[in-house]
């Protein structure tokens, strides 16, 4: 079998002052195609984040999506900074490569809450435990998750802001 090319994540969404920092897996087909985070139309991410921020991040350009993320103290990246796939699930990844967080602490020192988007990213909740962040395991915003509402879905992701009110 021939081996798939190697795909690259996208460049963190951070700075010193975030709080909060979402950790999907890694970005499907039309994220990377976009260079954007969470890209398709059907994922729920940025309507999730809109109501948790209570803004309107979904009717923005994306270029103007990610400053205001900042500005409500939240950052984004994935758990993986490559691997191989084919497709854009998260079960079709294969030689995953973890993207190097040892200067988290660093680079943003005031955050406290790791979010992980689905279980994939969830499996590395562990070791920001160990490193003594808040981590919560958040259902999937992505549309292969059909086995909850948006308002299911949202109950939950409203765990990320709980402790950092």
């Amino acid at each position: 079998m021939a081996s798939l090319p190697l795909l690259t994540g996208l460049a963190p969404v951070i700075d010193p002052g975030i709080r909060i920092l979402v950790l999907g897996s890694f970005p499907g087909a039309a994220s990377l195609a976009a260079q954007q985070y969470y890209a398709h139309p059907r994922n729920h991410f940025w309507r999730l984040l809109s109501a948790l921020v209570e803004e309107d991040l979904v009717s923005l350009p994306y270029g103007e999506r990610l400053p205001r993320l900042l500005a409500h103290r939240i950052g984004l990246w994935d758990v993986l900074g490559a691997c191989e796939r084919e497709g854009s699930l998260d079960s079709a990844i294969r030689k995953p490569a973890a993207n190097d967080f040892d200067r988290l602490h660093q680079l943003c020192p005031e955050l406290e809450t790791v979010g992980f988007n689905g279980q994939a990213s969830g499996k590395f909740a562990p070791q920001f435990a160990a490193a003594g962040y808040r981590t919560v395991v958040l259902p999937s915003s992505s549309p292969a998750n059909a086995g909850m509402t948006f308002e299911q879905k949202l109950d939950s992701w409203r765990q990320l802001t709980l402790a950092t009110d």
